[in-house]
């Protein structure tokens, strides 16, 4: 499950991690509660170039007959995407970089639910993996996205059961390869980001309303996972 990320970056950090023009202007991208149902970033191959777009997050497949399936469908688990209806189509044809620099869990325990801040040791953006779709309804053309899920490296394993699907920077060029159709070799590139290279921060429980924004949220409220 992935169900809050944060991006907090700027069209030059975007542009050196993705080779990509994103239209942000001067303005920082800072959002710290990414939420399902709102318009986000994706890197898609378009031609010989990517392209940064807005979509809204939770995948609502063409032959839906409302965008209301999106809120099901803002993860897609990686052991079924090639077979699930709402989902392997993308698979073959419309893959997408998801562009962040964390995201959150939490983690059950005696006295409620503890959030977590997962983000690379390293910092700065990654890329989950994502699949887009096209769906038309009585407003017009809208564009959505899935992320990708697997199950957890041995650090997610302490918080939860499943985690997003993190790709190396080296596997960028071959995810947005459109001539690369193989759900077989596809499925080579849904796995566990390795857990030495990620760090799980605990965060105050503000993270929950997705109405919250701003860099309190993510300050450490305890020392990180080890």
């Amino acid at each position: 499950m992935c169900g809050r990320y944060n991006i907090i970056t700027d069209a030059q950090a975007l542009f050196e991690a993705f080779q990509v023009q994103a239209e942000l202007g001067a303005s920082p991208l800072a959002r710290y509660n990414v939420a399902p149902a709102t318009d986000q970033l994706v890197i898609l191959q378009e031609g010989a170039q990517r392209q940064a777009r807005w979509h809204r997050w939770g995948l609502i497949p063409h032959w839906a007959r409302d965008k209301a399936i999106g809120y099901k469908t803002i993860n897609a688990r990686g052991e079924s995407v090639a077979t699930k209806p709402a989902f392997r189509g993308a698979l073959r044809q419309r893959r997408c970089l998801v562009p962040a620099t964390g995201f959150y869990e939490w983690q059950l325990h005696e006295g409620g639910k503890q959030p977590y801040l997962i983000r690379l040791r390293s910092g700065g953006l990654f890329s989950f993996a994502g699949l887009w779709e096209t769906w038309t309804g009585p407003e017009g053309e809208l564009r959505s996205f899935t992320i990708v899920t697997t199950e957890p490296n041995e650090l997610m394993a302490r918080i939860h059961d499943r985690m997003p699907v993190i790709l190396p920077r080296a596997q960028y060029a071959r995810w947005l390869d459109p001539a690369l159709q193989d759900p077989a070799q596809i499925q080579t590139m849904i796995a566990s980001y390795p857990a030495t290279e990620l760090q799980a921060i605990p965060i105050g429980r503000r993270i929950g309303n997705a109405r919250n924004q701003g860099p309190e949220l993510i300050a450490p409220a305890g020392a990180p996972l080890e």
